[in-house]
């Protein structure tokens, strides 16, 4: 998919379907939101405040308060691409939100997603 595609979808549209893929494993949207919590910097305020303004996906990591410094540490694949070797940033901090869901969704616990 063309990357300007994947920056261009509502965060109202790619949030539920995080939740979604999360709960469907038994899972909550509590953890989802704790995943993004840690991984941009934002807070609950800030998460609902870009949902209420409708931003795009590019958008919403392009004004994420502060990536996480140990997301460097997040390796593997999504779509068949290794995570760690996406060289556009933004394309790589959205991939490293579906890596992080994708391993809730497989069961890890939460000190391991958040590289504890």
């Amino acid at each position: 998919m063309d990357n300007q595609k994947v920056y261009n979808m509502k965060l109202t549209k790619i949030y539920p379907l995080l939740v979604q893929k999360a709960e469907k494993k038994n899972r909550t949207k509590q953890e989802v939101d704790q995943i993004i919590f840690w991984l941009t910097g934002y807070d609950r305020e800030g998460l609902e405040r870009q949902l209420q303004k409708d931003v795009d996906y590019g958008t919403f990591f392009q004004e994420a308060p502060l990536m996480n410094p140990n997301c460097s540490e997040i390796k593997g694949t999504v779509c068949g691409v290794r995570v760690e070797e996406i060289e556009e940033p933004l394309m790589r901090n959205i991939r490293y939100l579906d890596k992080l869901v994708d391993e809730l969704a497989k069961g890890w616990p939460m000190e391991r997603i958040l590289r504890r």
